[in-house]
């Protein structure tokens, strides 16, 4: 239960969720229920100090609520990499966010007076999905979303390990193509230039697929693989391929016996989930890295804000 200094105990935490497409925030009581939930569209490309009050612009909101002296902490998910020790950002998806002080200047912002935790996107989704979701009974896993980005998040041993900085499990940069396109990140041939929403889109247009009007997204691409259309299966199999080696390269290192998919991409269902279980099959060469269950998250588009009040109750 999150408390303030003399020792009153608190019931709800207010949660912020970062992310290229969109940031979130919530209010949220100690069994994970979201209330006052409220989002805006991420200025992605925009200067920092435009994205910061789009984050400050929905604490306040937030704060406006007659329920916000019950607020014990705030918690941030943001997308990565991230420092949690250092309280810094350094989101792919904002270029204008590069060791961004987040925690600080959230901390500063006049409507807070509680203690402020960030971790990582990829983190937020394992601690969502073990607290309350489709991770919850297993002792080692992967959780993912894979949305306009890939991140993840680890749990080892019955903890959420999110590492010194809290990257560890950042899935979506690891090299599944050493002679691949270059990424964002600095790297080459990784995860989420294959396998994200935007990269599903993108394949797809430059093989011909073409959007009804001006949605030339991801889920329009979903809709005309489930149609039966040749390039929209052929750009999912290709996500799903990536993802598939992915997993299989973290299961031979850490031996996990899940993987928690989440994120919009996800929401294709068996378009994704078919092919990748197939691609598994073969990635998964070694005995102890086979028989891997694969479960779609339980928690949505909202395991991000679960996920960050859990680790604001936490610390």
């Amino acid at each position: 239960m999150a408390t303030v200094a003399g020792g009153e105990a608190k019931r709800l935490v207010a949660a912020v969720d970062v992310g290229g497409t969109k940031i979130a925030a919530a209010l949220v009581d100690q069994d994970g229920t979201l209330t006052a939930r409220i989002q805006r569209p991420t200025p992605a490309r925009a200067a920092a100090g435009v994205v910061l009050d789009t984050v400050l612009g929905l604490v306040d909101e937030l704060a406006a609520d007659p329920r916000w002296p019950e607020v014990g902490a705030v918690g941030i998910g943001s997308a990565g990499p991230v420092d949690a020790t250092a309280g810094t950002v350094s989101p792919v998806n904002i270029p204008a966010w590069r060791g961004f002080p987040l925690t600080a200047r959230v901390a500063a912002h006049r409507a807070v007076d509680v203690p402020v935790t960030l971790i990582g996107d990829g983190v937020a989704i394992a601690e969502a999905e073990y607290w309350q979701g489709a991770a919850a009974g297993h002792r080692s896993a992967l959780c993912m979303v894979v949305s306009t980005g890939v991140g993840g998040g680890l749990i080892l041993d019955g903890r959420v390990h999110a590492g010194p900085t809290g990257n560890a499990g950042h899935i979506g940069h690891i090299s599944v193509d050493l002679d691949g396109d270059p990424c964002p990140c600095g790297g080459v041939g990784c995860v989420e230039g294959l396998a994200s929403g935007t990269a599903i889109a993108r394949y797809a247009l430059a093989h011909g697929w073409r959007a009804l009007g001006e949605d030339a997204t991801a889920a329009a691409v979903a809709e005309a693989a489930k149609g039966g259309d040749e390039v929209a299966l052929a750009a999912f199999d290709r996500s799903a391929r990536a993802l598939a080696a992915a997993i299989a390269a973290t299961a031979t290192l850490v031996e996990i016996e899940a993987v928690v998919i989440g994120g919009g991409v996800a929401q294709a269902g068996p378009v994704l989930f078919d092919p990748l279980a197939r691609h598994l099959d073969t990635f998964a060469a070694l005995p102890f890295a086979r028989g891997i269950r694969v479960h779609r998250a339980r928690l949505g588009t909202d395991a991000g804000l679960v996920g960050a009040a859990a680790a604001a109750l936490r610390s």
